[in-house]
Order: structure tokens, then sequence, then C-alpha cells
């Protein structure tokens, strides 16, 4: 029985059975009867009574979503359509696509459930497509993708693909700026070249990638992407192929592909395979052309939990009892990617409740968090670090976060803000926790005003993780052992651990990140020797004859542990001094 799904859009589910005549009235009212006493879907119930079957219940749960029902029964997939849309897209949507016209774009999809509304605008957004969905049967569609996509697609594939096909020729030999803009649309437009895009963002999702390059040079065009703090690199595509991927990617960030001398800031927001996931595009003109950024922020992959970023129980302790102060200001400390914000949209969700209002002021608002009020710097607006701070204290918050203190405005008002019953969170750049106290004195904000008001400094590294599928014991050498300043015998007896490299790792020996941690509490005598204007190297002994373990120590810990080497390590961390 063929009815239009959009006369069925919204209705409840026994009145399109009727429709559909899958079901009569009366069947209805027995099953809405039994459903009082017992809690089960309604579409459930009439099968568990033998009045319709799962596919009846299915075909009408797509007409409640206005989309049409088919059946895949000897359903044959033509080339075409296959290869409409790539593999690696196919297995994270759990869709098949069953008709594609490539002249008006329009591509019909099947999938498993009407709830996954997600798929169908992600890939207008990720293919250009005219996308219309139906709704199919599970295992149908299930046996289609095993039988048509399970052997994926490669980068590799798709590159040669490109590389020989000829109309992207009219490309070759001429500069980005010269080329003519209905040429580029045409070819950021282009199946394979839409293909090769996708298959570069689920595979750098896939692999956790936190960034993905693309960068145009005099001889040749490179993809790599960050893993870990690593960049690695893809198979580049043909160097004249670089324009058309740049302009794909700037549809997708809805970026003016007329505009190549100025750079662009834009934003994908995609959901794969369930998982909200923000790519934030940043386009630069560069002398070969433009250069492209996609920072990947995973927000399924983020633990916005203070006791799940790798404090230990100590120093789990001393960050807890710094945040819960009424006043005052904490500061996170560390070099670009060192996961500062990580760590202070954990305490801030710790925070995070009914009796506390939270303002944040960011460059830019990297995480949506329910519950804060977060305000983005803008410098076109002038809406400034210092001018937020400002007005944030019109607005009678408990807790305020500053990104930065960058300059002497922030700073006095950060300090003006705890002064009068805020506590303020944000964050620096320096090496370590004790050298913080001499850039904010740099800047200019005064000694006194410094120790009335900073309770404490959290410095911060991420070290990569030795991969758990190829970690094997070792002997370290002399040479390694001297590079963290210790002899064999300092070691104790105690087992080091590496990884020797596996494809789970890409070959590196390492999988994932974990933090070290720096943690500085002030005291009256530090408050002292602050207005003594004490060098940093005192405040250092000082604060280790207290008990802070410095990120080194924190380090050494981790590598006893097994979790991390000596090489990260020393990479990211500086030997002490004194």
């Amino acid at each position: 029985m063929s009815i239009d799904p959009a006369e069925m859009k919204g209705r409840k589910l026994g009145r399109v059975l009727t429709k559909l005549g899958k079901v009569t009235r009366e069947q209805v009212h027995e099953a809405l009867a039994i459903q009082k006493n017992r809690k089960a879907p309604i579409g459930q119930i009439l099968i568990e009574l033998g009045y319709c079957t799962q596919r009846d219940v299915a075909e009408s749960l797509a007409g409640q979503a206005g989309m049409g029902y088919q059946d895949l029964t000897g359903f044959t997939l033509p080339d075409e359509v296959r290869d409409s849309v790539a593999a690696e897209t196919v297995q994270s949507y759990q869709v098949i696509p069953v008709e594609y016209n490539p002249r008006s774009k329009r591509l019909r999809i099947a999938m498993k459930s009407a709830d996954n509304f997600r798929a169908v605008d992600d890939l207008r957004l990720l293919m250009g497509f005219n996308v219309e969905a139906v709704v199919s049967d599970a295992a149908q569609i299930d046996a289609l993708i095993k039988k048509h996509y399970s052997k994926g697609e490669s980068v590799a594939n798709v590159v040669s693909e490109l590389a020989a096909d000829k109309k992207f020729e009219q490309l070759a030999g001429k500069s980005s700026a010269s080329i003519d803009i209905e040429a580029l649309s045409e070819a950021a437009e282009d199946n394979k070249v839409v293909r090769l895009l996708n298959l570069v963002l689920l595979q750098a999702i896939k692999d956790r990638a936190s960034d993905i390059h693309f960068e145009p040079f005099e001889k040749e065009f490179k993809m790599r992407y960050r893993i870990d703090g690593v960049l690695y690199e893809m198979v580049p595509p043909p160097k004249h192929l670089g324009p058309a991927i740049t302009s794909r990617v700037k549809v997708m960030a809805n970026l003016d592909i007329a505009e190549r001398r100025l750079p662009q800031d834009g934003r994908i927001e995609l959901n794969i395979s369930g998982a909200p996931v923000d790519l934030r595009v940043s386009v630069l003109p560069t002398m070969h052309g433009e250069s492209v950024v996609m920072r990947v922020l995973d927000r399924s992959n983020v633990q916005l939990k203070l006791d799940r970023i790798g404090l230990r129980e100590d120093d789990l302790t001393s960050v807890r009892r710094l945040i819960n102060r009424p006043n005052g200001i904490v500061i996170v400390t560390g070099p670009t990617g060192s996961g500062k914000t990580t760590t202070l949209y954990a305490a801030l969700a710790e925070l995070n409740d009914i009796e506390t209002k939270i303002l944040t002021a960011e460059d830019p608002v990297e995480y949506d968090i329910d519950g804060l009020c977060q305000c983005q710097v803008n410098v076109e607006t002038e809406t400034t670090f210092a001018r937020l701070l400002r007005s944030f204290l019109r607005q009678d918050p408990d807790v305020i976060l500053v990104g930065e203190i960058r300059d002497l405005e922030t700073g006095n008002i950060a300090v003006q803000a705890s002064l009068t019953g805020h506590l303020v969170l944000s964050t620096l750049h320096t090496n370590d926790a004790p050298s913080s106290i001499l850039r904010m004195l740099d800047l200019g904000i005064e000694g006194f005003l410094l120790t009335a008001t900073i309770e404490g400094i959290v410095a911060q590294r991420l070290v990569r993780t030795i991969c758990s599928k190829c970690k094997e014991q070792y002997e370290p050498r002399e040479e390694e052992l001297m590079e963290l300043g210790l002899l064999p015998e300092d070691i104790g007896g105690r087992k080091l651990f590496r990884g020797k490299g596996c494809d789970n790792c890409h070959g590196s020996g390492y999988r994932g990140r974990m933090a070290i941690f720096e943690i500085m509490t002030m005291d009256d005598t530090m408050r002292d020797m602050i207005m003594k204007k004490a060098s940093t190297n005192l405040l250092r002994d000082y604060a280790r004859k207290r008990g802070m373990r410095t990120l080194r120590e924190s380090g050494l810990m981790a590598i006893y542990e097994g979790q991390t080497t000596i090489d990260e390590v020393v990479r990211e961390t500086i030997a002490e001094e004194g």
C-alpha cells in the first residue's frame, strides 16, 4: 500500500500502522490497553500479539518521520552508485547509496533508522549532495555494506585516481591566484575530490588526530596530521590538486572561495559514528597558495572530569582545594598544546552546579558546556579579554575563567575581580610554576597585589603514553639515564618499558597522551619571598621543600610506572637547576 510519507509525518504509530493497512483499529486499542499496565513501545506489543511484523513497524516508524521505506531484497548496487560515496563514509554512517544522479547531484540513501537524521545533514555538508533518505531493513543494509564496502578505500587509491584524471590538468602550471573561479568551484565539487577529503577527515578522526594540515609548497602539496603531538605525512596528491582540495574545505566551512589574499577562519560541525566533532578551519595565504589547518575538536574524546585528566591522588586533592576557594587566582601554565584548556574545563565542570554562576572569556570557545556563560574574544569588535572581564564584574559571577592573561590590563582586572570576592581561573605561557610569578611581575602587576590574590599555580605537559599492544620491557643505556641526571643504581631494580612499534600506533611505539603536573600552592613564607623579589630558583627550592613535585619528578614517576618513556620526559621537561 503506497501512501505519501508526508501524510503520515508526526502521527501516532498506531494511526500510521492502521493507515498503511498493517493492523486494524481494534488491534491498536487492544495493544493500548496492554500498554497501560506495562511500559513497552506499542509497536513491540503489536508484534508480540502477532498482529504485525518487525518490518511493518520499521516501515511505519519511517512514515512517522515523513520518510519512505525501501525493501532491498534482491537489490543490485550499480558501480556508479557504489562509487558515489566513499567506503569510510558508508561504514561510519551505516548507510547505503541506492540511487545517484551525477548531473543533479541527487543521492538517495537507505539507512537503518529514521533517527539517523544527522547522517543526512553530514552527507549534505561532506559530499555537497542533495540527499534524500529512505529507511530499509538493518540486516539488508549490513549485507550490502559487507558485500560492496568491506575492503574500504585508502587515501593512496583515491590520490592515484585523481592523478590519472585528465580533467584536473587545466589546474596544473597555474598559480592558485590565477585559476578561474568557475574552474575552481567545479573542481571543489568533483566527486573524487570530495571522496578524498572525506577519507582524510574520517581517517584523521579515527586515528584521533588533533590537527589536519594541507600545505602548498613550490613543487608539492602535502597532507599531514598530528597524532599525540607528532606530525605524520599522508600520501601527497599531485600539486595541481591543491587549490581544488583547499576550495572544497572552504565550501564546507562556508568561506569565500573567491578570496585568496586574506586569511579566513571558519568551522565545520559533523557527527561521525554518533559522536559530535567540531572542525576549526584556518586558511592562510602563502607564497605557493593557501595553507589550510583544521583543528579537530572531538567532544566525545575529551575527559572533562578532574579525576580523569591524569592527576595523582595528592595532586587531585591540591587542585580541588584550590578551585574550591571562595576567591583568588588559580593559574594553569604550559606551552601551546599542553592540555591547559582541558584542565580548566575539567575544573569548571566540577564547579558547575545550580548554585554557581560561571562566566568564561575565551579565544576561541573550544567546547560548548551547558551551564556556563561562554564569551568569545573578538578583536574586530574590540571585545578583548580586558573588556569582557570588566563586563563580567557587573554580571554577579562566582567563578570567572579568563582564557589567558596576556597584558597588564587583563592582569589587573583579574586581580581586582579576585579581590572583590571572585575565583578567577586563567592560563599563562611559562616553562614551570615558579617562573609564572616572574612573568606576572614582568607584565607590570604589583607584587603586593600578586601575593594577595594568587592561590596556586599548576604547570603541566603532555607526554605520549606507551602503546599497550607492543609494550616491552628493556634495559636503558647509561646515556639515556644520564639525560635525566640518573645513574644505573638510581633505578634500583625498577623495570622500564618502551613500545616496539605496531600497526595500532603507526610504528611509533606510542598511543595516546597523559598529563604530568607540577602544583605550587602559596603560603605566607612564599608571599614574603615574592614581596622581597626572590629569584625563581629560590621560589622553586622552597616549593620543593614544602613537597612540590616538579614536572621532571612527575615524569620520572610515570616512567617507573611503565606509562611513558625516558625520551618523552626529556623532550617535554627541563632539568632542575641548582
